[in-house]
């Protein structure tokens, strides 16, 4: 396999470095650099300049206005702005929703919903999991019993991630109780300023509330917001987390993370010389950056095989559960290498205090980032789950 760029990608990483070095402003690299909660303004502001360039949608056919880019074209994309810090594009309608749509929408829905989706119209959030209804995701209990032209939506979401922003929830429902769990299944859109529809915030240990629960009661959507068939939506929502957990493994923003944690080993010492030179530190960092190359190049190739022809499957579950592993070991180096001064985590606890702020600037977002990425093994399908459908897949599969 050759590792190399070609000339023709070697003159995209310019060109891509050179847009965010002229189109991403210093205040908001900066925010994303120190942590700092971004606003809908600001993810808003980062969407329409990458639409103007024509580059939000980077895996969509240029037919419904995507930048069609190749796997190579997307990893240089993610490690360029990974590395700038760059604010991560919003996942839900552009990576989620849409290749469902594309795959499984009708003609309507397509023409109605993606044009919303790269204008920035329309922001979805993801109604997957329920109370009890996590990685056993079959097992939800949202209902949807139709009535006429409409389906009336009873039941609860939860970890919403951005759902105070969003206007539109793509949501998996139950609309058939007398089958098996699977095939009782159907994938609804929903307005989220239909009457009956909650959202509470969910306070999370680093003081953010990026995720939510979301109530329906009584909730009325028309018919001609299902997906594909009723009951068929376990099949869409299969082919929707695989995408999901593809774009889990953020190559990316570990090879950023990682830069980072070299950074500060450098600075902070130990025994009186740089952490970096500590041999039990450093054999740690070669450890993580020997399994990044390895995940990357993996990465590379499985995105490389969905491009020509359809989804990734079992190995969807592996980038998951070694990406979330790899960045969170970083997360861990980092909050090491900077020690005490990462205790201070709670930042709402000292905005507007007028003491200086707490150790090196670096370690202003360690801890937080640290305690927000604990969920990287849970959400998208827990790590422990991931690890028994490759177990059950190849071991089946070599009886």
């Amino acid at each position: 396999m050759d590792l190399s760029y070609t000339d023709e990608e070697s003159a995209f990483q310019s060109e891509v470095r050179n847009f965010l070095a002229e189109k991403l402003s210093k205040q908001m690299s900066e925010k994303v650099r120190l942590g700092g909660d971004l606003t809908k303004a600001d993810m808003d502001e980062w969407h329409s300049i990458l639409n103007d360039k024509g580059w939000l949608a980077q895996n969509w056919p240029k037919a419904f206005g995507g930048a069609e880019w190749d796997a190579v074209q997307r990893h240089i994309y993610e490690e360029e702005a990974a590395l700038a810090n760059a604010p991560r594009i919003v996942p839900f309608g552009l990576s989620m929703l849409a290749p469902v749509l594309h795959k499984f929408g009708s003609k309507e829905q397509c023409d109605r919903w993606l044009p919303r989706i790269l204008s920035g119209e329309d922001w979805w959030c993801q109604g997957y999991s329920e109370p009890g209804a996590g990685s056993d995701l079959a097992s939800l209990k949202t209902r949807a019993v139709r009535e006429g032209d409409h389906y009336i939506v009873n039941g609860q979401k939860t970890w919403t991630t951005l759902g105070q922003h969003a206007n539109m929830i793509f949501c998996l429902v139950r609309t058939d109780v007398d089958v098996k769990q699977q095939e009782g299944i159907s994938f609804l859109l929903i307005d989220m300023d239909t009457p009956g529809i909650e959202v509470r915030p969910i306070v999370l240990l680093d003081g953010g509330a990026e995720v939510n629960e979301v109530w329906f009661t009584d909730v009325k959507v028309p018919v001609a917001n299902l997906v594909g068939e009723e009951n068929k939506g376990w099949t869409y929502a299969k082919y929707l987390l695989t995408h999901e957990r593809t774009n889990i493994a953020g190559v990316g923003f570990s090879n950023a993370g990682l830069q980072a944690v070299k950074r500060i080993a450098k600075s902070e010492l130990s025994a009186g010389i740089p952490l970096i030179e500590n041999p039990h530190f450093a054999a740690r960092i070669a450890q993580v950056e020997i399994d990044l190359m390895a995940m990357s190049l993996s990465n590379l190739r499985i995105v490389s095989q969905a491009a020509k022809g359809g989804a990734p499957g079992l190995e969807a579950s592996m980038l998951k559960v070694k990406g979330s592993i790899i960045r969170q070991e970083i997360n861990d180096l980092a909050r090491r290498a900077v020690g005490p001064y990462a205790l201070p985590f709670a930042s709402e606890a000292i905005e507007g205090a007028n003491e200086a702020p707490f150790g090196p600037e670096y370690a202003a977002p360690v801890a937080a980032e640290y305690f927000n990425n604990r969920k990287l093994s849970i959400f998208g399908g827990s790590n422990e789950v991931q690890r028994q459908i490759i177990a059950k897949t190849t071991l089946g599969a070599m009886r």
